[in-house]
């Protein structure tokens, strides 16, 4: 299975986080399974860490350099994905959000995220 994490899976992973669910730990390590972060996951991470957001401890580089070091494949952001937006639902306004769907539809690929509303 090609599997796209969400940012705030993705720093769960790698941070080993008690609200990583069980399901979602055993699927990013699994060893059959590709497990790809978005550049707009660490766009979002960088943005947010640089503004001192409290959610968001870690770097964008610091960030970048565990999912290299977890193994994670780094999926650019392509123009493509960013056409295919254009074809979502409004059901979320929130353009990392957006971004990540479009390329998980394009790719394909499964978005994993504990996000109910991107879920949907």
């Amino acid at each position: 299975m090609r599997l796209l994490l969400d940012t705030h899976i993705a720093l769960w992973a790698i941070s080993d986080d008690p609200r990583l669910s069980g399901t979602a730990r055993a699927l990013i390590t699994a060893p059959e399974h590709e497990i790809c972060v978005s550049a707009a996951s660490v766009w979002e991470i960088s943005i947010k860490h640089s503004l001192g957001r409290t959610n968001m401890p870690v770097s964008g580089s610091a960030a970048l350099a565990w999912f290299r070091e977890s193994g994670y494949r780094l999926l650019a952001i392509s123009p493509e994905h960013t056409a295919a937006v254009e074809s979502l639902p409004l059901l979320h306004a929130d353009p990392f959000d957006r971004i990540l769907l479009a390329q998980a539809l394009f790719e394909p690929l499964r978005l994993l995220t504990h996000d109910a509303q991107v879920a949907r």
